[in-house]
């Protein structure tokens, strides 16, 4: 099985043409915070050979608050957002330099790009962030991929960057996507604990059956966990994408095609990117209830969400915001991008769209949230 098990590694890597790569913050800097050169120009190093090797690549870093931390003076990550964006702001164009030298060095050319959640889930900007992705490929860059930190407000504390890098690995069409820690793999326990083995492929749910991860959050410069890392890995596989989940220090390896790390199977099919965002990179900014009528519209039929089944409206939110969907015994049954500001729907419940065309103007007859920019949960 160990033989088969080799095989199946080598023609998953060798056979990858797009692979995304994400790294966290504790595999680039030292104790201190700041950037360490020589583990930038180690990890370097492999993704320019597996460039060599015929495939494209992008990478998911993180580093941009840890990088700034020593420049700022500051001995620890902040816990104040304000502080954060502060350090966020001045690492990130280290982190994006160092990379650039690094990468200069290969005859490699690397693009920045920073993304939020809005760009990849309103409909104005995520084919725009797709394209963006698309050319730079084609043009031989290697894209740098993070969040936008420095303007971010809940999206910085999005998990270390694991769960982006699985929603980047959708959204360009990604073979693999190879998670890099400083964990060499998923244990079925702590691994400093005795006894605590390597789980070496994970091909459901019922393989997490008997693992403890734990919580995310660890010490020192990182914010993620192994929590997000298997999160991540069951967004991408659930879209189609083998996932390899091992330590910084075996990334030419795993890269290699050997069997190290973990390897998650992929389970499911592509899904439309912006429903995978919506359904993964976003927290509703309020919530809709509904009659048991529109439950089945939506649930059953994916039909858009009309006034008419709308009985309630809470939270502060505004059209193109991310609101939840509440059965009639408060369940979350689904979450959508809504058309309307949540201080015009009160006036709007209950009524059918010509009645609100006829006592309201033309614009008040499309739907409370079409069916395209709605996601089952």
């Amino acid at each position: 099985m160990t033989t088969d098990r080799s095989a199946a590694r080598l023609s998953l890597v060798a056979g990858a043409r797009r692979i995304v790569v994400k790294v966290g913050s504790s595999s680039l800097t030292t104790a201190a915070g700041g950037i360490d050169p020589a583990r930038v120009r180690q990890l370097v190093e492999v993704l320019a050979a597996a460039r060599g090797g015929g495939a494209e690549v992008v990478l998911v870093s993180s580093g941009a608050i840890a990088a700034g931390l020593a420049p700022l003076g500051l001995t620890k990550r902040p816990r104040g957002l304000a502080a954060q964006q502060a350090a966020a702001s001045v690492g990130q164009g280290l982190l994006a330099h160092r990379y650039q030298e690094e990468f200069a060095r290969h005859g490699i050319v690397t693009g920045q790009v920073l993304l939020t959640v809005d760009d990849v889930t309103r409909r104005a900007h995520y084919r725009n962030a797709h394209q963006t992705f698309a050319k730079l490929l084609e043009l031989g860059v290697v894209p740098i991929v993070n969040e936008n930190d420095t303007v971010a407000t809940s999206e910085i504390r999005f998990g270390d960057n694991d769960r982006l890098a699985a929603l980047v690995a959708h959204l360009v069409h990604a073979d693999l996507l190879v998670l890099l820690s400083d964990v060499d793999g998923l244990y079925d326990g702590p691994p400093s604990r005795p006894g605590a083995r390597l789980v070496p492929v994970v091909r459901s749910e019922e393989d997490l059956a008997a693992v403890t991860v734990g919580s995310a959050g660890a010490a020192g410069v990182g914010t993620g966990g192994m929590t997000t890392k298997v999160d991540a890995a069951r967004i991408a596989t659930g879209a189609g994408i083998d996932v390899l989940l091992t330590s910084a220090d075996q990334a030419a390896a795993a890269l290699a095609g050997a069997e190290v790390g973990t390897h998650f199977e992929a389970t499911g099919k592509r899904r439309p990117t912006r429903l995978l965002w919506l359904a993964h990179a976003t927290s509703g900014q309020g919530t809709l209830s509904l009659d048991s009528g529109a439950v089945r519209a939506v649930v059953e039929r994916r039909a858009s969400l009309l006034a008419a089944g709308v009985t309630g409206v809470d939270g502060s939110f505004v059209a193109g915001d991310a609101v939840d969907l509440l059965d009639p015994d408060g369940a979350v049954v689904g979450r959508g991008l809504v058309n309307f500001d949540a201080d015009e729907l009160p006036a709007l419940l209950g009524r059918s769209t010509s009645e609100l065309k006829a006592a309201l103007g033309a614009a008040y007859e499309r739907e409370v949230i079409h069916r395209d920019d709605l996601v089952l949960l």
